[in-house]
C-alpha cells in the first residue's frame, strides 16, 4: 500500500444547483478562491467545472475557465484537472474545448454512455433560486449522457496533442472494459490513472461490495501498471473514499460529488472536505500526496507546459 494518497477535489461540477446549499461555488473568483483552499488543505489535484457567474448553471465559456484557471494556477502549485464531461446536458463538441484551448496537465474523460439521472434530488428542494434549475433537473429523466466510442477517439486525440493524461472516469464496470479497450491500442500512457465513481443514478451504486467488484475487474484488467482512486456521490463519500484508500487508492471529495461534510451539516468549503479527509488518512498512517509527488505518481508533463 502505498503511503501517499492523492486527494482530488472536485470543486463545483455540475449535478447540484445553487438552491441545494448557498456555499456552491459559482463565480471565477469562487472556483479559483474554493480550489486554492483546498490545495492548502492537502489536495494534489483539483478538477474544475465552469458556471454562469449570474445563474449557476453549467457552462463552458473559454473565458471563465480563463479567469478561474490562470488564477489557481499563479496562486497555486496544485495540479489542474480540466473537465471534458462538462454537464449532460452538453454536447462532446462542446465539452471538449477548454483542453484544445488551455493543455493542462490532466482532463476527466467519460469512459461511457450512461442513464445520468439528477431528478431524484427534485425531491429534496422546496423552492428554486434560478429558473433553469427545475428544468434541468427534470429533463434528466429522457437524457443519456452520450461518451460513445467515436466521442472518446476524438478527446483522446486532443488529450495527445496537447500532452495532456486523461482522468479515465469510470460510472459502471463495462466503462472499464471500454478503458481496456483503449489501453490495448496504446491510446492511452502507463501508469493509467482511473477514478472510479459510485451514486450516480443510472449507474453502479456505492457499497463496499462494488467497490470492491470494481478494483478487482480493474486487477484482472490492468494488473499492477495502474494508479486508482475513488469517489461516492452523497452520503457515502467519506466512508467509502476512507475504504478505499486502506484498499491502496486515492481519493476524491468536493462539492460537485457531495454537499455534506458530516450528518445533517452542509460544507461551507471544498477546504473543510479536504481537511476532513486528510485527518482520515492520517489516522490510517497515510500522507496525502503534495502536488509535486502527484504529478511524479502520474508522470505529468509539469505546470510550466500548460497554456493557463
Amino acid at each position: 500500500m502505498d503511503p501517499k494518497v492523492i486527494i482530488s477535489c472536485a470543486i463545483t461540477g455540475a449535478i447540484h444547483i445553487p438552491s441545494m446549499t448557498p456555499y456552491l461555488p459559482i463565480t471565477p473568483k469562487q472556483i479559483a478562491r474554493e480550489a486554492i483552499g483546498a490545495a492548502k488543505s492537502g489536495a494534489g489535484s483539483v478538477h474544475l467545472h465552469a458556471r454562469d457567474p449570474k445563474t449557476g448553471e453549467p457552462n463552458m465559456d473559454l473565458g471563465l475557465f480563463q479567469e478561474f484557471c490562470q488564477e489557481v494556477h499563479q496562486k497555486s502549485d496544485v495540479v489542474i484537472c480540466i473537465t471534458t464531461g462538462g454537464a449532460p446536458t452538453m454536447s462532446p463538441e462542446e465539452r471538449m474545448v477548454a483542453v484544445k484551448k488551455f493543455k493542462p496537465e490532466l482532463a476527466s474523460i467519460n469512459m461511457g454512455s450512461i442513464n445520468f439521472g439528477l431528478f431524484q434530488l427534485m425531491d429534496k428542494i422546496k423552492e428554486y433560486k434560478y429558473d433553469w434549475e427545475r428544468k434541468y433537473l427534470e429533463r434528466s429523466k429522457d437524457n443519456i449522457f452520450k461518451n460513445t466510442f467515436f466521442d472518446m477517439e476524438r478527446i483522446f486525440k486532443i488529450m495527445r496533442d496537447n500532452g495532456t493524461k486523461p482522468e479515465l472516469e469510470c460510472y459502471d464496470v463495462g466503462h472499464l472494459y471500454n478503458t481496456a479497450y483503449w489501453v490495448d491500442k496504446g491510446v492511452i500512457d502507463p501508469p493509467i490513472w482511473l477514478q472510479l465513481i459510485l451514486g450516480i443514478m443510472g449507474a453502479i451504486q456505492p457499497s463496499v461490495e462494488n467497490l470492491v467488484f470494481m478494483k478487482n475487474t480493474a486487477d484482472r484488467l490492468f494488473g499492477r501498471d495502474y494508479i486508482w482512486s475513488a469517489l461516492a456521490a452523497g452520503r457515502h463519500e467519506f466512508n467509502l473514499c476512507t475504504l478505499a484508500a486502506i484498499m491502496g487508492g486515492s481519493v476524491r471529495v468536493g462539492m460537485e460529488d457531495n454537499l455534506y461534510v458530516g450528518k445533517g451539516r452542509l460544507a461551507e468549503t471544498n477546504a473543510e472536505m479536504v481537511e476532513k479527509m486528510a485527518r482520515i488518512l492520517k489516522e490510517l498512517d497515510l500522507e496525502p500526496a503534495s502536488p509535486h509527488e502527484t504529478r511524479h505518481m502520474l508522470k505529468l508533463k509539469g505546470k510550466e507546459n500548460t497554456n493557463f
